[in-house]
């Protein structure tokens, strides 16, 4: 019986942790738009924001096409107050 047996070093050698680009993108656009950090979550259909304030999450809300575009997706955007 012939089993590889990875150690933990090599998973994680070969494991991407960059941010995606879509990620990347929204928390860039609410930095330059709002100066405030925003979490954001990837899912399979949607992208999560996760906003510190009610505020902010409202008037991520308004420009939901802005971000869409600074992200390129064609995913819905869901907003969520921390």
């Amino acid at each position: 019986m012939n089993v590889m047996a990875n150690s933990l070093g090599d998973i994680l050698a070969q494991k991407d942790f960059d941010e995606p680009s879509e990620m990347a993108a929204i928390k860039q656009f609410v930095q330059t738009q709002f100066q405030q950090e925003v979490e954001v979550q990837l899912r399979e259909r949607d992208i999560v924001v996760t906003a510190a304030s009610a505020s902010l999450a409202n008037s991520l809300r308004l420009k939901v096409t802005e971000l869409r575009k600074a992200a390129q997706t064609d995913k819905r955007i869901i907003f969520r107050i921390r």
